[in-house]
């Protein structure tokens, strides 16, 4: 993310971190009907290549990565889990109904790291500032805040 010019987590004002990982994060769990945790998580600074890489393992392996993916953001803003501790991902796994142990043993294979530096590269090719993003026809919606607006655009 700091290739395009955004600043890393720990950099950000304390506002910006209030308002755009506080408020507005309440207020779209509020929206949608689902339970977040109050403040920001204490890890979310963390590295997630790990966590990344693992889900890569998952779409290798071909797990339900859906639910795997959704159970590690859910675990991170809900229950507070460190998404950089293999114990924690353990956890996520196996919440997810998926055995974590081929999927952290594959993450630092070079297929997956391979795949990794791929997706990174094409990130930085893109201009990509932040997770998660979408491309619709080659435009550029980032966050899950405007799924909405992916919606409406998809049916243009």
């Amino acid at each position: 993310m700091t290739t395009t010019g955004a600043q890393p987590f720990a950099a950000r004002s304390n506002a910006h971190k209030d308002y755009f990982f506080g408020r507005e994060i309440e207020r779209w769990a509020a929206y949608r009907g689902i339970p977040v945790m109050t403040g920001t998580p204490r890890y979310h600074a963390h590295d997630i290549t790990l966590s990344n890489c693992m889900l890569i393992a998952g779409l290798v392996q071909v797990v339900d990565i859906d639910k795997l993916a959704h159970e590690m953001l859910r675990a991170h803003w809900v229950d507070d889990f460190d998404l950089d501790n293999p114990d924690d991902l353990r956890r996520i796994g196996h919440r997810a109904g998926v055995d974590p142990a081929p999927l952290l043993g594959a993450a630092g294979s070079e297929e997956v790291q391979r795949i990794y530096r791929q997706n990174t590269e094409e990130a930085i090719d893109r201009s990509i500032f932040g997770s998660p993003t979408y491309f619709v026809d080659g435009d550029m919606f980032y966050g899950q805040d405007r799924l909405e607006l992916i919606a409406h655009t998809l049916k243009i």
